[in-house]
């Protein structure tokens, strides 16, 4: 009598044990495991970092930059979107030659995007970093 529970008999003892070695492989030793890194300690106080005044000030510094940003190209985006969708006349327009007034606004999505990344790079370069550098070296400090 057939077995039910197993209604396709394998065709080796390996494909039984799910140990088929695969193919088209080289041999090679297992790697040795290196070995785990010296503990320093428990390391640096997440929780009291984040709830410090210099990374409560980076943050909201942070934040003041990339919340308007971000609103202003949405809006910016769902302008396009929606001039595309329901003022086709408008974007129709030719401005010169084949080039219409909806192939100029779309350029003008990647350009903006540049120019955020641009000014956020900047940003981060002059107020962000320097931030970023104090609070590294205070919490260094505070480790040793």
């Amino acid at each position: 009598m057939p077995d039910v529970a197993r209604p396709f008999a394998a065709s080796n003892a390996l494909e039984e044990t799910g140990q088929m070695p695969a193919l088209f492989v080289r041999e090679t030793p297992p790697a040795p495991v290196p070995a785990p890194p010296p503990s320093r300690g428990t390391g640096p106080d997440f929780d009291r970092i984040q709830h410090g005044k210099e990374f409560v000030a980076l943050r909201k510094s942070f934040r003041r930059f990339v919340f308007p940003m971000s609103l202003l190209f949405f809006a910016w985006y769902m302008t396009f979107v929606l001039l595309a969708a329901y003022a086709h006349e408008f974007m129709g327009r030719k401005v010169f030659g084949e080039v219409n007034v909806g192939i100029l606004l779309g350029l003008g999505q990647f350009a903006s995007t540049v120019l955020i990344t641009i000014a956020y790079l900047r940003f981060a370069n002059r107020r962000l970093d320097p931030q970023v550098e104090k609070l590294r070296a205070k919490v260094e400090a505070d480790e040793r």
